[in-house]
């Protein structure tokens, strides 16, 4: 039990949460929404 427990956690963060969109950020993924602030920090 506590395999699976741990391998549905590692998913989730690793894989999930990275990839899944975000209203937070505008429906978009972490890693984009990420890209974008870099983009708009560099211009400044």
């Amino acid at each position: 039990m506590a395999e699976a427990r741990t391998a549905v956690i590692e998913y989730i963060e690793a894989f999930y949460n990275r990839r899944r969109l975000h209203s937070v950020l505008g429906y978009r993924p972490p890693l984009e929404a990420l890209e974008k602030w870099c983009d708009i920090r560099a211009a400044a």
